[in-house]
C-alpha cells in the first residue's frame, strides 16, 4: 500500500508540474520561447521517433556513451584497485592524480580533437576522464576500508593473493564500485554530449546543437528530455545488476519489516 501511495503521489506531482506548464504557456503566463509547452516537446520527440534517421543518432550517442563508460569503468576499478593495495605507489602518485584530476574536462576535449578529430575516439576519450577518476577513487577507498580481521582471518586460512583479491577485496569493494557506475552513467553521457558539441555529424548532442542554433527551444528541450530517458534506463539496467550482484546486502522491503 505504502509503494501504492508513493506511486500515486508521484504521477500527482508530473500531473501538477506540467499541467501547469501547459496551462502557463496557454494563458501567456509562460514565454514559449524560452519554456515551450510540454506537448509541444511531446510533439516533437514523437515526430523524432516516428523518422528512422533518428535512431542513427541514438546509435551514436549510445555506442560512443558505452564505450567511454565500459573503458573508464575497467581503467578506474583496476587502477583503484592497484593503488588501494599498493599504498606506497599511492603516496608517491597522489599529487599527480590529483592535479590531473582538478583540471576540467572541457578544457580537454579541444586537445582530444586535435589529437583523435572530429571521430568516435575523440568523444569516447572525454567521456573516459569523467567516468575513470570517479570508480577510481570509489574502487580505491572500497579496497582500503577492508575489514584487517577479515584479511587476516583469510590469511590464517591459507588465502593467497589472488584469493584474498577474488574472496575479500573485490566483495567488500564491490558496493563503493556499485555506487560509482551508478553515479557515471550521467558523466559519460555527459563527455558523449559535450564532444558533439565541439564538432560531429550525428548524434543527440549533435541535434540539439543544431535545434540552439536555429532558436528552437522545442527541439533543445525534446532533446533534453530523450537524454534523462536514456540514462533513466541505464540506471535501471544497474539496479538489477546492483541487486543480483551484492545478494547479501538486505533490501528496502526487508529493512523496514
Amino acid at each position: 500500500m505504502r509503494t501504492a501511495t508513493e506511486r500515486f503521489i508521484q504521477a500527482g506531482l508530473v500531473v501538477a508540474v506540467f499541467g501547469g506548464w501547459q496551462a502557463g504557456v496557454a494563458l501567456g503566463v509562460i514565454d514559449p520561447f524560452f519554456f515551450p509547452a510540454p506537448w509541444d516537446v511531446v510533439s516533437q520527440m514523437y515526430a523524432w521517433l516516428s523518422d528512422t534517421g533518428f535512431y542513427r543518432h541514438v546509435s551514436v550517442t549510445l555506442t560512443e556513451t558505452a564505450l567511454g563508460y565500459v573503458i573508464g569503468t575497467v581503467l578506474g576499478v583496476a587502477g583503484g584497485v592497484w593503488l588501494g593495495l599498493n599504498t606506497t605507489i599511492a603516496r608517491i602518485l597522489d599529487p599527480f592524480i590529483k592535479s590531473f584530476n582538478a583540471i576540467p574536462r572541457v578544457v580537454l576535449a579541444p586537445i582530444f580533437v586535435l589529437w583523435l578529430g572530429l571521430g568516435l575516439w575523440s568523444k569516447v576519450a572525454l567521456a573516459v576522464t569523467l567516468v575513470f577518476f570517479i570508480t577510481f577513487f570509489n574502487a580505491m577507498q572500497g579496497v582500503r576500508e577492508v575489514n584487517p580481521t577479515v584479511l587476516a582471518n583469510a590469511r590464517i586460512l591459507g588465502a593467497n593473493r589472488r584469493d584474498l583479491l577474488r574472496h575479500v577485496y573485490f566483495p567488500a569493494a564491490a558496493s563503493w564500485i556499485l555506487s560509482s557506475l551508478r553515479t557515471s552513467v550521467g558523466f559519460a553521457v555527459v563527455g558523449a554530449i559535450i564532444g558533439e558539441y565541439l564538432g560531429a555529424s550525428a548524434g543527440l548532442g549533435y541535434l540539439i546543437a543544431q535545434a540552439e542554433g536555429n532558436f528552437n527551444a522545442v527541439g533543445v528541450f525534446a532533446g533534453i528530455v530523450v537524454l534523462a530517458m536514456f540514462v533513466l534506463l541505464i540506471d535501471r539496467v544497474l539496479d538489477v545488476a546492483e541487486h543480483r550482484l551484492i545478494t547479501w546486502r538486505p533490501r528496502a522491503t526487508e529493512t523496514t519489516r
